[in-house]
Protein backbone atom coordinates (compact mmCIF):
# COMPACT_ATOMS: atom_id res chain seq x y z
CA UNK A 1 0.00 0.00 0.00
CA UNK A 2 0.94 3.70 -0.60
CA UNK A 3 0.67 5.17 2.81
CA UNK A 4 0.14 8.80 3.71
CA UNK A 5 1.20 9.45 7.17
CA UNK A 6 1.14 13.08 8.25
CA UNK A 7 2.97 14.21 11.34
CA UNK A 8 5.55 11.81 10.03
CA UNK A 9 8.70 12.92 12.15
CA UNK A 10 6.67 13.32 15.53
CA UNK A 11 6.66 10.51 18.23
CA UNK A 12 4.00 8.09 16.65
CA UNK A 13 4.22 8.99 13.24
CA UNK A 14 8.13 7.80 13.06
CA UNK A 15 7.56 4.64 15.25
CA UNK A 16 4.78 4.30 12.76
CA UNK A 17 6.76 4.65 9.79
CA UNK A 18 9.45 2.98 10.80
CA UNK A 19 7.24 -0.28 11.46
CA UNK A 20 5.19 0.45 7.85
CA UNK A 21 8.34 0.65 5.35
CA UNK A 22 8.81 -3.02 5.32
CA UNK A 23 6.03 -3.49 3.61
CA UNK A 24 4.68 -0.72 2.20
CA UNK A 25 5.48 2.95 0.63
CA UNK A 26 5.15 5.71 3.29
CA UNK A 27 4.99 9.39 2.13
CA UNK A 28 5.59 11.35 5.25
CA UNK A 29 4.42 14.72 5.61
CA UNK A 30 5.37 17.37 8.59
CA UNK A 31 5.88 21.11 9.16
CA UNK A 32 8.42 21.00 12.05
CA UNK A 33 6.79 23.00 13.88
CA UNK A 34 8.70 24.61 16.25
CA UNK A 35 6.92 23.67 19.73
CA UNK A 36 9.57 21.48 20.38
CA UNK A 37 13.71 21.64 19.19
CA UNK A 38 13.80 20.64 15.62
CA UNK A 39 16.44 18.27 16.19
CA UNK A 40 14.85 15.82 18.26
CA UNK A 41 12.49 15.40 15.03
CA UNK A 42 15.79 14.94 12.95
CA UNK A 43 16.47 12.33 15.14
CA UNK A 44 13.44 10.42 14.94
CA UNK A 45 14.26 9.91 11.07
CA UNK A 46 17.51 8.62 11.64
CA UNK A 47 16.82 5.34 9.58
CA UNK A 48 13.58 6.77 7.78
CA UNK A 49 14.67 9.58 5.02
CA UNK A 50 17.51 7.21 3.28
CA UNK A 51 14.58 4.12 3.22
CA UNK A 52 14.06 3.09 -0.25
CA UNK A 53 10.53 2.95 1.15
CA UNK A 54 9.90 6.14 2.53
CA UNK A 55 9.63 9.66 1.30
CA UNK A 56 9.22 12.71 2.96
CA UNK A 57 7.48 16.15 2.76
CA UNK A 58 8.32 19.44 4.38
CA UNK A 59 4.69 20.85 4.30
CA UNK A 60 1.74 22.22 6.58
CA UNK A 61 -1.63 20.50 6.50
CA UNK A 62 -3.35 23.88 6.60
CA UNK A 63 -1.60 24.33 2.84
CA UNK A 64 -4.77 23.17 0.65
CA UNK A 65 -2.95 23.57 -2.56
CA UNK A 66 -0.03 21.50 -1.46
CA UNK A 67 -1.38 18.82 0.32
CA UNK A 68 -3.56 18.26 -3.06
CA UNK A 69 -0.66 18.49 -5.33
CA UNK A 70 1.41 16.28 -3.09
CA UNK A 71 -1.56 13.63 -3.31
CA UNK A 72 -2.20 13.77 -6.75
CA UNK A 73 1.46 13.37 -6.89
CA UNK A 74 1.91 10.25 -4.84
CA UNK A 75 -1.99 8.59 -5.11
CA UNK A 76 -1.83 7.77 -1.92
CA UNK A 77 -4.32 4.09 -0.54
CA UNK A 78 -4.91 5.26 2.89
CA UNK A 79 -3.93 8.55 5.36
CA UNK A 80 -3.08 8.38 9.08
CA UNK A 81 -3.68 11.76 10.06
CA UNK A 82 -1.38 12.56 13.13
CA UNK A 83 -0.18 15.76 12.75
CA UNK A 84 -1.72 18.41 15.12
CA UNK A 85 -0.82 21.25 17.63
CA UNK A 86 -0.60 19.30 20.75
CA UNK A 87 -0.76 19.74 24.48
CA UNK A 88 -3.85 21.31 26.55
CA UNK A 89 -1.98 24.02 28.70
CA UNK A 90 -0.41 25.43 24.89
CA UNK A 91 -4.26 25.92 23.60
CA UNK A 92 -5.30 27.60 26.28
CA UNK A 93 -3.15 30.65 25.40
CA UNK A 94 -3.77 30.16 21.18
CA UNK A 95 -6.70 29.05 20.89
CA UNK A 96 -6.75 30.40 17.33
CA UNK A 97 -4.04 28.35 16.23
CA UNK A 98 -5.60 25.27 17.74
CA UNK A 99 -8.20 25.70 15.74
CA UNK A 100 -6.16 26.74 12.48
CA UNK A 101 -4.62 23.58 12.17
CA UNK A 102 -6.14 21.02 13.94
CA UNK A 103 -9.66 21.64 12.31
CA UNK A 104 -8.67 23.54 8.95
CA UNK A 105 -5.92 21.15 8.61
CA UNK A 106 -7.93 18.35 8.79
CA UNK A 107 -10.77 19.65 6.47
CA UNK A 108 -7.35 20.01 3.94
CA UNK A 109 -6.29 16.67 4.11
CA UNK A 110 -10.18 14.72 3.96
CA UNK A 111 -10.72 17.53 1.09
CA UNK A 112 -7.35 16.42 -0.80
CA UNK A 113 -8.23 12.74 0.06
CA UNK A 114 -12.00 12.81 -1.89
CA UNK A 115 -10.34 14.78 -4.90
CA UNK A 116 -7.40 12.10 -5.35
CA UNK A 117 -10.30 9.15 -4.40
CA UNK A 118 -8.79 8.02 -1.63
CA UNK A 119 -11.65 6.54 0.29
CA UNK A 120 -9.48 4.88 3.94
CA UNK A 121 -8.64 7.93 6.68
CA UNK A 122 -7.72 7.62 10.17
CA UNK A 123 -8.19 10.29 12.38
CA UNK A 124 -5.90 10.98 15.76
CA UNK A 125 -8.06 12.03 18.10
CA UNK A 126 -7.97 12.30 21.60
CA UNK A 127 -8.81 11.51 25.20
CA UNK A 128 -9.42 15.11 26.03
CA UNK A 129 -12.54 14.46 24.57
CA UNK A 130 -13.99 12.95 27.28
CA UNK A 131 -13.79 16.22 29.58
CA UNK A 132 -14.39 15.76 33.29
CA UNK A 133 -16.93 12.93 32.72
CA UNK A 134 -18.10 11.21 35.62
CA UNK A 135 -18.89 8.17 34.05
CA UNK A 136 -15.59 5.51 34.04
CA UNK A 137 -14.44 3.62 32.28
CA UNK A 138 -14.81 5.97 28.96
CA UNK A 139 -16.88 4.33 26.64
CA UNK A 140 -17.06 5.78 22.70
CA UNK A 141 -20.97 6.03 23.66
CA UNK A 142 -20.08 8.28 26.09
CA UNK A 143 -21.23 12.00 25.74
CA UNK A 144 -18.49 14.54 24.84
CA UNK A 145 -20.12 17.83 24.21
CA UNK A 146 -17.99 19.09 27.18
CA UNK A 147 -14.24 19.83 26.67
CA UNK A 148 -12.53 21.82 29.22
CA UNK A 149 -9.50 23.12 26.85
CA UNK A 150 -9.72 24.44 22.94
CA UNK A 151 -7.03 21.39 22.25
CA UNK A 152 -9.91 18.81 23.21
CA UNK A 153 -12.62 21.19 21.33
CA UNK A 154 -10.23 20.65 18.12
CA UNK A 155 -10.26 17.00 18.76
CA UNK A 156 -13.97 16.58 19.13
CA UNK A 157 -14.45 19.44 16.32
CA UNK A 158 -11.99 16.95 14.13
CA UNK A 159 -14.53 13.70 14.95
CA UNK A 160 -17.23 15.50 13.67
CA UNK A 161 -15.58 16.82 10.09
CA UNK A 162 -14.83 12.87 9.65
CA UNK A 163 -18.15 12.14 10.16
CA UNK A 164 -19.61 14.43 7.75
CA UNK A 165 -16.90 13.64 4.79
CA UNK A 166 -17.86 9.76 5.58
CA UNK A 167 -21.78 10.54 5.10
CA UNK A 168 -21.12 12.73 1.88
CA UNK A 169 -18.61 11.40 -0.06
CA UNK A 170 -18.33 7.45 1.19
CA UNK A 171 -15.38 7.69 2.71
CA UNK A 172 -14.00 4.85 5.50
CA UNK A 173 -13.02 6.66 8.40
CA UNK A 174 -11.48 5.61 11.93
CA UNK A 175 -11.32 7.90 14.52
CA UNK A 176 -9.07 6.66 17.36
CA UNK A 177 -8.84 8.47 20.39
CA UNK A 178 -5.45 7.82 22.10
CA UNK A 179 -4.82 7.72 25.72
CA UNK A 180 -1.55 9.66 26.98
CA UNK A 181 0.46 7.68 24.75
CA UNK A 182 4.62 7.21 25.88
CA UNK A 183 8.10 5.39 24.98
CA UNK A 184 10.91 5.79 22.77
CA UNK A 185 10.75 9.31 20.77
CA UNK A 186 8.20 10.99 23.40
CA UNK A 187 7.93 14.04 23.22
CA UNK A 188 10.27 16.09 25.77
CA UNK A 189 7.00 18.30 27.42
CA UNK A 190 5.43 15.33 28.44
CA UNK A 191 5.10 13.82 32.01
CA UNK A 192 7.41 10.36 31.47
CA UNK A 193 10.08 12.39 29.27
CA UNK A 194 9.91 15.38 31.29
CA UNK A 195 10.05 13.63 34.97
CA UNK A 196 12.76 10.83 33.47
CA UNK A 197 14.85 13.78 32.20
CA UNK A 198 14.51 15.97 35.39
CA UNK A 199 14.62 13.24 38.04
CA UNK A 200 17.89 12.07 36.05
CA UNK A 201 19.40 15.09 36.58
CA UNK A 202 18.17 15.96 40.08
CA UNK A 203 15.85 19.22 39.44
CA UNK A 204 12.33 19.59 40.99
CA UNK A 205 9.86 18.21 38.70
CA UNK A 206 6.33 20.23 38.39
CA UNK A 207 3.75 18.03 40.29
CA UNK A 208 0.27 19.66 39.84
CA UNK A 209 -2.41 19.10 42.58
CA UNK A 210 -2.11 16.75 45.30
CA UNK A 211 -1.11 13.91 43.35
CA UNK A 212 -4.67 11.35 42.89
CA UNK A 213 -5.36 12.68 39.22
CA UNK A 214 -5.34 10.04 37.51
CA UNK A 215 -4.01 8.68 33.71
CA UNK A 216 -4.42 5.69 31.64
CA UNK A 217 -0.69 5.70 30.26
CA UNK A 218 -0.66 3.53 26.94
CA UNK A 219 2.91 2.40 25.38
CA UNK A 220 3.77 3.41 21.84
CA UNK A 221 4.04 -0.44 20.29
CA UNK A 222 0.61 -0.98 21.55
CA UNK A 223 -0.87 2.09 19.75
CA UNK A 224 0.35 0.80 16.98
CA UNK A 225 -1.22 -2.29 17.20
CA UNK A 226 -4.38 -0.52 17.39
CA UNK A 227 -3.82 1.82 14.62
CA UNK A 228 -3.18 -1.03 12.35
CA UNK A 229 -6.00 -3.15 13.32
CA UNK A 230 -8.16 -0.34 12.46
CA UNK A 231 -6.63 -0.03 9.27
CA UNK A 232 -7.70 -3.91 9.07
CA UNK A 233 -10.86 -2.43 9.85
CA UNK A 234 -11.32 -0.05 7.36
CA UNK A 235 -10.43 -2.37 4.53
CA UNK A 236 -12.56 -4.45 5.31
CA UNK A 237 -16.21 -2.47 5.30
CA UNK A 238 -18.04 -2.41 2.03
CA UNK A 239 -19.49 0.95 2.37
CA UNK A 240 -19.00 4.18 3.71
CA UNK A 241 -18.01 4.46 7.42
CA UNK A 242 -17.31 6.39 10.34
CA UNK A 243 -16.83 5.24 13.59
CA UNK A 244 -14.92 6.32 16.87
CA UNK A 245 -12.87 3.71 19.31
CA UNK A 246 -10.87 4.06 22.13
CA UNK A 247 -6.83 3.10 22.26
CA UNK A 248 -5.97 2.85 26.00
CA UNK A 249 -4.31 0.39 28.32
CA UNK A 250 -7.86 0.34 30.01
CA UNK A 251 -5.73 0.58 33.65
CA UNK A 252 -5.35 4.02 35.63
CA UNK A 253 -2.16 5.34 37.79
CA UNK A 254 -1.94 8.27 39.86
CA UNK A 255 0.46 10.93 39.37
CA UNK A 256 1.85 9.88 42.78
CA UNK A 257 2.50 6.19 41.44
CA UNK A 258 3.97 7.13 38.17
CA UNK A 259 6.28 9.40 40.35
CA UNK A 260 7.20 6.69 42.30
CA UNK A 261 7.44 4.13 39.16
CA UNK A 262 9.89 6.63 37.49
CA UNK A 263 11.77 6.80 40.50
CA UNK A 264 12.23 3.08 41.36
CA UNK A 265 13.31 2.10 36.85
CA UNK A 266 16.08 5.31 37.12
CA UNK A 267 16.64 4.22 40.94
CA UNK A 268 17.00 8.06 42.17
CA UNK A 269 14.60 10.24 43.87
CA UNK A 270 12.55 12.73 42.86
CA UNK A 271 12.52 16.35 43.88
CA UNK A 272 9.57 17.36 43.77
CA UNK A 273 7.64 21.15 43.49
CA UNK A 274 4.19 21.18 44.01
CA UNK A 275 1.65 23.46 42.05
CA UNK A 276 -2.39 24.01 41.82
CA UNK A 277 -4.21 22.47 39.43
CA UNK A 278 -3.77 23.69 35.47
CA UNK A 279 -7.34 25.34 34.01
CA UNK A 280 -7.61 22.74 31.10
CA UNK A 281 -6.61 19.67 33.19
CA UNK A 282 -8.59 16.77 33.61
CA UNK A 283 -9.01 14.56 36.33
CA UNK A 284 -8.45 11.12 35.33
CA UNK A 285 -8.94 9.34 31.83
CA UNK A 286 -9.68 5.38 31.64
CA UNK A 287 -10.10 3.93 28.42
CA UNK A 288 -13.27 1.22 27.76
CA UNK A 289 -11.25 -0.64 24.59
CA UNK A 290 -14.43 -3.54 24.43
CA UNK A 291 -15.45 -2.00 21.40
CA UNK A 292 -12.02 -1.94 19.69
CA UNK A 293 -11.13 -5.24 20.72
CA UNK A 294 -14.14 -6.76 19.30
CA UNK A 295 -14.08 -4.54 15.84
CA UNK A 296 -10.47 -5.68 15.26
CA UNK A 297 -8.63 -7.52 18.14
CA UNK A 298 -6.94 -4.91 19.95
CA UNK A 299 -4.79 -6.31 22.88
CA UNK A 300 -2.82 -3.55 24.65
CA UNK A 301 -0.14 -5.74 27.01
CA UNK A 302 2.32 -3.57 28.14
CA UNK A 303 1.99 -2.71 31.72
CA UNK A 304 3.20 0.79 32.94
CA UNK A 305 6.14 -0.73 35.25
CA UNK A 306 7.10 -2.44 31.99
CA UNK A 307 6.84 0.55 29.53
CA UNK A 308 8.51 3.06 31.96
CA UNK A 309 11.26 0.42 31.90
CA UNK A 310 11.24 -0.28 28.30
CA UNK A 311 11.38 3.89 27.96
CA UNK A 312 14.24 4.97 30.49
CA UNK A 313 16.56 2.07 28.63
CA UNK A 314 15.86 3.78 25.21
CA UNK A 315 16.38 7.15 27.48
CA UNK A 316 19.79 6.09 28.27
CA UNK A 317 20.92 4.89 24.90
CA UNK A 318 19.68 8.24 23.68
CA UNK A 319 20.79 10.99 26.34
CA UNK A 320 23.89 12.08 24.80
CA UNK A 321 22.61 15.33 23.60
CA UNK A 322 20.18 17.54 26.15
CA UNK A 323 17.26 19.69 23.91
Amino acid sequence: MRIIITGAAGFIGSNLSRRLIGGHRVIGIDNFDPFYDRRIKERNLVGLKDHTNFRLYEADITDASEMERIFQEEKPDLVVHLAARAGVRPSIENPAGYAETNINGTISLLQAARKAGVRDFVFASSSSVYGNTKEVPFSESSFVDHPISPYAATKKAGELICHTYSHLYGMRIASLRFFTVYGRGQRPDLAIAKFTRMIDHDEEIPFYGDGTTERDYTYIDDILDGIQGAVRWLLEQKEGTHEVFNLGESHTTTLSDLVATIEKALGKKARIKRLPMQPGDVLRTFADVSKARKAFGYNPSTLLAGGVEAYIKWYRENSGTRY
